[in-house]
């Protein structure tokens, strides 16, 4: 619970961050209020403990946002199964109880659910909602109709695939993070050589890891040469007009590809070079023996672009023809890894929405109506069951309750306001934080993706039973080594 209450002030769009400051060497300093990795970068004993920082994870593995949500919940059923134990109710009484909450829960929402994948305008609206929502508690804020629509466009361009290998981010200190844009094609941070083409027309690009260096002894250094020129007639051999390498490649065989005419890069770190290889539809050969299987990447321009100071790589026109790159521009690295995290969490949540396209209202509103549901189940269920499915719907209040307290609102009047809402038909209130009071959700435009909201529900339900059904914690003996005498 204590791990619940540590990520609480970071929900919400008034939510607060945290300085997370490594005990290591270099105490290197990272400033997020993202919940996975608030949680991620404690050092916890308690094994019950390590359940809740689990899910957070699997939840950011899965859907990307949600990652506080999913704790806080969690942290609120056991403080109410606590309260139930201490009034003799056995817990498997309660984890029944809970289950039968879970599902009531789940069907209200699935009730309650928008879809318009038919009609792309207002599904374009939705996404753009979703997005505003994600980033509306996170750095981005400020900016969130332009990252939104950054965000929105790069997962359109994915057509349906949750592939996010295809958007890089690629972070440059400097500008605003106002500056940030969004660019069709892969950039490569790199620089082209000299005496090399800086600008090449219908690219055929070999990716490589392979020895491009040389011995300096001299006996040795003539058939090195020879050895190496042959390398490079073999790779030059392939028809292709750009050559892009893991490993560095020494001035000589460099001097020879600039005669050839073809532009080599080298050192491309390996992360770039797996991306570029998917993104240009090539594979990364490492013997050159064989030309025809090796699979040339192809994209129509490659082109050194500035960034800021710096000079890049630009490949246009690629074979993927969803691959784009967002380049992030901002103050410091701490911003811009703080921004990149936003923007990961929301691009995971569109691509998600694309995939399933249900969505609901945000600001509390979800909450608010598995809680009445769950509420009138509880006074038609017999026995002490109702009294774990009562404990359930006072824990979902408490996500509402958490953003009103973290806006300094008085929460307890508003949350007795929203229920009052809820209670006629068809309500779409949730809290409006920027005015203080019950708004409506519609106007507001504050929607979430059905998918997070799922799996909230049930990642902190299943958590809350694991733990609950755990007696006391038996701490094991390191296992003996045999002898092996």
């Amino acid at each position: 619970m204590a791990i619940a209450d540590l990520v609480k002030t970071t929900l919400g769009p008034k939510g607060m961050d945290k300085i997370l400051q490594s005990t290591g060497r270099g105490r290197s300093v990272t400033v997020t209020n993202d919940g996975a990795t608030i949680l991620k970068s404690l050092h916890i004993d308690n094994p019950a403990a390590k359940v809740l920082v689990d899910i957070s994870k699997v939840q950011d593995d899965e859907v990307g946002d949600g990652t506080t949500s999913v704790v806080v919940l969690a942290g609120e059923l056991l403080r109410e199964a606590e309260k139930l134990v201490n009034m003799k109710i056995h817990p498997m009484t309660i984890i029944a109880g809970f289950r039968m909450a879970a599902e009531c829960a789940r069907d209200a929402l699935l009730q309650r659910t928008m879809d318009n994948k038919e009609n792309t305008d207002k599904f374009r609206a939705d996404l753009m909602n979703i997005a505003m929502t994600t980033l509306s508690s996170k750095i981005l804020s400020q900016d969130k109709e332009y990252f939104a629509e950054l965000a929105v466009d790069a997962v359109l361009r994915l057509k349906g695939s949750t592939n996010l290998e295809a958007i890089q981010i690629l972070k440059k200190p400097g500008g605003s993070l106002k500056d940030s844009f969004l660019d069709e094609g892969f950039i490569l941070d790199k620089k082209i050589g000299i005496g090399q083409p800086k600008r090449i027309e219908n690219a055929k690009i070999l990716v490589a890891n392979t020895a491009m260096d040389t011995d300096k002894v001299a006996d040795i250094e003539a058939a090195e040469k020879q050895k190496m020129r042959e390398k490079v007639q073999k790779i030059i051999g392939h028809g292709i007009n750009c050559f892009v390498n893991r490993q560095l490649i020494y001035n000589f065989p460099e001097e020879l590809f600039a005669d050839a005419g073809i532009l080599a890069i080298e050192h491309a770190d390996f992360e770039g070079i797996e991306r570029l290889a998917l993104v240009t539809g090539g594979e990364i050969a490492s013997t050159f023996d064989n030309p025809e299987s090796v699979k040339l990447g192809h994209c129509k321009v490659i082109e050194e672009i500035m960034i800021g100071e710096d000079r890049l790589i630009h490949f246009s026109g690629v074979e993927m023809g969803q691959a784009c790159t967002i380049v992030l521009r901002g103050a410091s690295e701490h911003v811009l890894d703080e921004a990149e995290r936003s923007l990961h969490d929301a691009l995971c949540v569109l691509s998600q929405t694309v995939n399933d396209t249900r969505v609901l209202f945000g600001g509390g509103w979800p909450e608010m109506v598995m809680a009445k549901e769950v509420d009138e189940l509880a006074r038609k269920t017999p026995g002490k069951k109702s009294h774990a499915i009562d404990a359930f719907s006072r824990a979902l209040q408490a996500i509402p309750t958490t953003i009103a307290d973290n806006t300094g609102l008085d929460s307890a009047e508003l949350i007795s306001q929203l229920r009052a809402e809820h209670h006629k038909e068809n309500s779409a209130a949730g809290i409006d934080v920027i005015t203080g009071q019950v708004g409506d959700m519609q106007k507001l435009g504050i929607q979430e993706s059905f998918k997070v909201k799922q799996a909230i529900l049930l990642s902190a339900t299943e958590a809350a039973e694991m733990i609950l059904r755990v007696d006391e914690i038996i701490t094991c003996a390191p296992r003996r080594r045999e002898d092996r005498m």
